[in-house]
């Protein structure tokens, strides 16, 4: 199996490389989806969030209001910190798991793990490659505003609440610049992909 950690700021392009690489035949992993999973009724993280936020981050069903909770930790160092320190451990564990059976089910898997907060998060699965998508500061607002409807205010401030890129591109094997076309951004990933697949024949 290989593994690639795929990285970068919000709004920056992750998710059209993760489509790309998953066309090519890869297996995508969603960070974003996991951490929806591990907070569903029922499960230990739900409860450990109700106890050190109480229930009123609920909806009437159960279900964890995101919204509510989101605007309570927002801008709250110590708050978001709780609320990770929930959350993270459960995440890594459930990937861990995906990852692993992607493997026990096709040992020459390509896996992509998308996962934004591979930085912050310290996400330390042994990936052989970590990929980092890289937009300016002004594409990423322009982006949240155009095709997420958010006001100019709460797209900065979005953008701004991250960890610094320069910590992302720190750590990256390879650099995606999404700052150009759509095809610019295509025509990188298939880049890498055959350069994938043709380290993956030399090691055969």
């Amino acid at each position: 199996m290989y593994l690639i950690g795929l990285t970068g700021g919000i709004a920056s392009g992750k998710s059209t490389v993760a489509r790309r690489l998953y066309e090519h035949g890869a297996v995508h992993i969603d960070a974003d989806q996991l951490a929806r999973r591990v907070v569903v009724p029922g499960t230990p993280a739900l409860a450990s969030i109700v106890e050190e936020f109480g229930a009123d981050v609920l909806h009437r069903d159960g279900t964890l209001d995101r919204a509510k909770l989101g605007k309570r930790v927002f801008g709250d160092a110590e708050l978001l910190a709780k609320l990770n320190a929930i959350v993270h451990p459960a995440v890594r564990e459930l990937s861990s798991r995906m990852i692993a059976k992607a493997g026990q089910e096709d040992p020459d898997a390509v896996v992509v793990y998308d996962v934004p907060l591979l930085v912050e998060a310290s996400v330390d699965h042994p990936f052989d490659l970590i990929v980092v998508t890289d937009a300016p500061r002004r594409a990423q607002v322009q982006r949240l505003v155009e095709e997420r409807g958010l006001d100019l205010g709460q797209a900065e401030a979005r953008v701004d609440a991250q960890v610094d890129n320069t910590a992302r591109l720190a750590i990256a094997d390879v650099v995606i610049d999404t700052d150009g076309s759509l095809a610019h951004t295509m025509s990188q990933t298939d880049e890498l992909w055959h350069r994938i697949v043709e380290e993956r024949r030399a090691r055969a």
